[in-house]
């Protein structure tokens, strides 16, 4: 199926679909990528850059228990059952993608970390990769966000005296105790942090962009597809993905209850400007920190998609179902409307069988 009558630098591998990460949505394609035929490692090769198997799960802090996470859809093929719930969230689910791909033989490529992907000859993709380079007639990209973790630029920050650090590095709570910590940022994880550290800490603040949504009641098939139809109208008119919560809003359960009739949950408007001993507002508020946490999320991490051309105007990649409408051999999963684990299952499915109908119309050079 590998035919490849090119010429290409000696150390070019050539497959038929390179696969960009290894988390659900990785895992989900490469998955339905076998089931309609193609074998690893010689139709198909997937590449993820972390040390071993979890996608981004792996790196979550350790108080995050599997009982606590919105919810894990399985992955196709395999359920994740028996679980313990005050298990790390990251341990629990590294062990369930580990014995997936050992289950499904996907033989994942780590770490192989993959530097750029451009145009290559005879209408294939160049992909660049620290393990060298592959040649392919399409790709999945599927790196979700983890590696992009957003710090808004705010006045005064390079003279902050005390600590900052984003979600992206959270620690726990025990790492505040006794300190005066200012929590930036009105996400689901914003809120576990602040509660969590609201525990043990001196003092802690709340600061909002915009005032959060709480969502009272139930979050139906109804109200997810509302929220998904959201997000995917921005993408398809090639604007940035916006964050998850807001456009489902902050799900009130027994602890948020609980956080904002002690207060914890008091939300103050972003401040002007940070002082080497904290944060003041224009009106002459200010508050002493110790700790700055940026829990102000993460942007879809695709600079090496950049030689390809892809983004639009207004700085998105405008898809149509999975496909980038400016190159149809270039699929995003877990990107957007598909960026949930129920989401990514169905795009990484939706993918392959584009990609399939692409490799049947296009014959490979010989």
């Amino acid at each position: 199926m590998n035919d490849f009558g090119v010429a290409e630098a000696r150390d070019t591998r050539a497959v038929d679909v390179v696969v960009v990460g290894a988390g659900q949505a990785g895992l989900s394609s490469a998955y339905h990528l076998r089931r309609s035929g193609l074998v690893p490692d010689r139709d198909f090769v997937t590449l993820d850059h972390s040390p071993r198997p979890g996608g981004a799960w792996q790196f979550r802090w350790p108080s995050l228990t599997y009982e606590k996470i919105h919810g894990m859809h399985a992955l196709p093929g395999m359920e994740l059952t028996g679980a313990d719930g005050g298990r790390p969230s990251s341990e629990v689910i590294g062990e369930y993608f580990t014995a997936y791909e050992e289950r499904f033989g996907l033989r994942v490529r780590r770490p192989v970390d993959v530097a750029a992907v451009r145009e290559g000859e005879g209408g294939r993709l160049r992909v660049e990769t620290s393990e060298g380079v592959w040649s392919t007639r399409a790709l999945i990209n599927a790196t979700g966000t983890w590696d992009r973790p957003f710090w808004p630029s705010c006045p005064g920050q390079e003279t902050f005296r005390g600590r900052q650090l984003h979600t992206s590095r959270y620690p726990g709570p025990a790492a505040f105790a006794g300190l005066r910590v200012v929590v930036v940022g009105g996400g689901a994880s914003g809120t576990q942090h602040l509660m969590e550290i609201a525990d043990v800490a001196a003092e802690t603040t709340w600061v909002t962009r915009r005032p959060p949504v709480f969502r009272e009641g139930p979050f139906g098939e109804e109200q997810g597809r509302a929220a998904v139809a959201l997000v995917d109208e921005r993408v398809r008119a090639g604007l940035p993905p916006q964050s998850v919560v807001s456009v489902t809003g902050l799900p009130v359960n027994e602890a948020i209850s609980r956080a904002r009739e002690q207060g914890v949950l008091d939300r103050l408007p972003m401040f002007d400007r940070i002082t080497p001993s904290g944060v003041v507002w224009d009106d002459g508020r200010s508050v002493d920190a110790d700790v700055i946490l940026w829990a102000t999320g993460f942007r879809p991490a695709i600079d090496h998609l950049a030689p390809l051309g892809l983004r639009e105007p207004g700085g998105g990649i405008r898809v149509e179902n999975t496909r980038a409408v400016r190159d149809e051999r270039v699929h995003l999963v877990g990107y957007g409307p598909s960026a949930s684990t129920i989401g990514a299952n169905r795009a990484g499915r939706a993918a392959v069988h584009d990609i399939r109908a692409l490799l049947e119309h296009e014959p490979a050079l010989v």
